[in-house]
């Protein structure tokens, strides 16, 4: 069907609503998010998501022929002019999907079942949470929690920065009271902080195979709760009076000196 008009009733899940508002689209059962460009969207179908419509820019139509889906869903096309009004930007290789989520595991189940995990602390800008997400599934990391006011991982930004690896690696939901159940379970907890006191990465303590990687806001860094249940505070030695890096090129070392030797 030939979108001429973006407040068209058929599209309005696309246009008309905020990413808050999708995902919520669904409740009490699982929620919904709008996945952006081919490859990321492929990654989504794998992972198990299911496709609910399409948005393709005119002529981009084969870019969805190849994901295997039902022809049944439906496909809404536009002109790339119109599609690049939803967002201010062209599409990265003109092509929406409408996704249902999926349910999460509770804390003690993702626990159980991961053994080298990601902790984030109110990250909350979605570039950072995508960055995290590939870096941490390149660098060995098989989960990711999510602490207060951390940004949703299936936003489209996040989603589109991490090349679709938030489909690849487990990730929930937790409250701060994970970080004692983590601890009861046998994992060590590394704090990446400009602490006093914090170890060089290269020079910490390891003492499990069992290890959590806790990064924190972009502004404040990791709150004083999570970073007084951390077994140890580390910190990356830098030059030229540096005194920090983004959070999402930090954790990428940190995921290489404290994930690389565990396997």
């Amino acid at each position: 069907m030939t979108i001429t008009d973006l407040n068209a009733p058929e599209v309005m899940f696309y246009t008309g609503l905020n990413e808050k508002q999708v995902k919520r689209s669904f409740e009490p059962e699982e929620g919904a998010f709008i996945c952006e460009s081919a490859r990321v969207i492929e990654r989504a179908i794998k992972a198990g998501y299911q496709p609910i419509s399409f948005f393709v820019e005119e002529g981009k139509e084969k870019a969805i022929a190849s994901l295997g889906v039902s022809e049944e869903l439906p496909v809404f096309t536009a002109s790339h002019e119109l599609m690049k009004d939803i967002t201010g930007y062209s599409l990265t290789g003109g092509v929406l999907c409408a996704m249902r989520r999926k349910p999460l595991l509770n804390e003690e189940e993702f626990i159980n079942a991961h053994n080298r995990i990601v902790v984030l602390d109110d990250v909350e800008n979605p570039t950072n949470v995508g960055a995290i997400f590939r870096s941490a599934t390149a660098l060995g990391a098989d989960g990711v929690i999510l602490l207060r006011g951390s940004a949703d991982p299936l936003y489209r930004r996040a989603a589109r920065v991490s090349m679709g690896t938030v489909f690849q690696t487990d990730w929930t939901y937790a409250r701060p009271e994970v970080m004692a159940i983590m601890k009861q379970k046998g994992f060590m907890s590394y704090a990446l902080a400009l602490e006093e006191g914090a170890v060089p990465l290269q020079k910490c303590a390891r003492r499990s195979i069992r290890v959590a990687v806790v990064l924190g806001n972009e502004d404040h860094g990791i709150s004083e709760e999570i970073l007084s249940a951390c077994d140890q505070t580390v910190m990356i030695p830098m030059r030229q009076n540096v005194d920090s890096l983004n959070v999402a090129a930090a954790s990428a070392v940190a995921f290489w000196e404290l994930f690389h030797e565990i396997d």
